[in-house]
């Protein structure tokens, strides 16, 4: 008989909520964010949506965030930045258990952008020079 706790919906929002807290407020990855999100509240309300999705396969998310990504003027240091503050946040309101489910979840996913996004910027490289 599998004990494991699930994920849950709650542990999903406040995960949410606590980082983008931080995303907000941070020197590097603050200002891309605050300036492409205009609606904060329906922004984390999707997120929520996303997560919910990769964690617990409800299927609520309907978007695409790779194309989301692509729009956006990040490089791999940028991913980094996100990425640490994603792994203290699940650390931090998240089991020890649940932290580590979905620190692997973003950090692959993580890698899925950063290689779509070098797969971009080398094929508009490779347009520029036709």
């Amino acid at each position: 008989m599998n004990t494991e706790q699930k994920i849950t919906e709650q542990e999903i929002s406040n995960l949410v909520d606590h980082f983008y807290a931080k995303v907000r407020l941070d020197p590097d990855i603050g200002p891309i964010f605050n300036a492409i999100v205009g609606d904060w509240p329906h922004h984390l309300a999707t997120l929520k949506d996303f997560w919910s999705t990769v964690l617990l396969t409800t299927g609520r998310y309907k978007g695409d965030p790779m194309m989301t990504h692509l729009q956006l003027p990040l490089d791999p240091d940028h991913f980094e930045r996100w990425l640490a503050l994603f792994a203290e946040t699940a650390t931090e309101v998240l089991s020890p258990d649940h932290a580590a489910i979905v620190i692997a979840k973003s950090q692959r996913i993580a890698q899925n952008f950063k290689a779509g996004i070098a797969f971009q910027h080398s094929k508009t490289a490779a347009q520029r020079t036709l």
